[in-house]
């Protein structure tokens, strides 16, 4: 379990919901006071971790884009779902046990239930596994980034998501207790793909590819992503 510096927890028990916890959708109406306030949440429920882990990758990348010289530009929506019930992206619909970031929209979303289950199973470490890496997808975006194959562009942003954790560790907004970085390493094999066909469109790259890339940037820092 990641222990988080605001207080630490043991996963919940929720099972299956049907309901779409508004509490946690970020809309461009919304200020940045409120988000930033995230930051200050316990960490104790699915929620807090959910927004907590969202507040501290954008602070993360605000800073990281200061020392570039550029200007980040937050997410314009944050956005929980249920199965098909989720933002289209370039015309095509949500689908269920995934999170996303849209270019066209700038907005990322994901499936509540999924989130839930993986939280479950694996603790809130699983947070920063998934949100970071969908927020690397929205700084590539940014950067204008291009690759030949989408595995290249995922293994980046893995990468970049075991960088921002190291980075937050580092901060101090964020304290793992022993073990905790090799439990999130090895549960990339809940979400890596299970074959080798890494040229083909969609791919992400196999458990242990995944989880390499991710060690990386932790151990080494985002320059290491580049």
């Amino acid at each position: 379990m990641t222990a988080l510096l605001y207080g630490s927890h043991s996963p919940d028990s929720s099972g299956t919901d049907h309901s779409i916890d508004s509490s946690i959708t970020l809309v461009s109406s919304e200020s940045a006071t409120t988000v930033t306030r995230w930051c200050y949440d316990r960490g104790d429920t699915f929620t807090s971790d959910i927004r907590l882990a969202r507040c501290l990758t954008e602070q993360f990348w605000t800073r990281q884009f200061n020392a570039w010289g550029l200007r980040y530009q937050r997410i314009r929506s944050f956005k929980a779902y249920v199965g098909t019930r989720g933002p289209r992206c370039y015309g095509e619909a949500s689908s269920p046990d995934n999170a996303f970031y849209c270019p066209e929209s700038h907005i990322i979303a994901y499936d509540q239930n999924y989130m839930r289950r993986m939280y479950k199973k694996i603790g809130d470490g699983v947070m920063y596994m998934v949100i970071p890496h969908e927020f690397a997808h929205s700084v590539q975006a940014q950067l204008g980034l291009r690759y030949q194959y989408t595995v290249q562009q995922e293994l980046q942003a893995d990468c970049m998501a075991g960088a921002t954790l190291a980075a937050v560790v580092r901060a101090g907004q964020v304290q793992l207790e022993p073990g905790d970085l090799q439990e999130i390493i090895a549960n990339f094999e809940e979400i890596g793909d299970p074959d080798d066909a890494w040229w083909e469109p969609g791919k992400h790259g196999r458990p242990d590819v995944r989880a390499s890339h991710y060690a990386k940037g932790y151990q080494r820092g985002m320059n290491a992503c580049f």
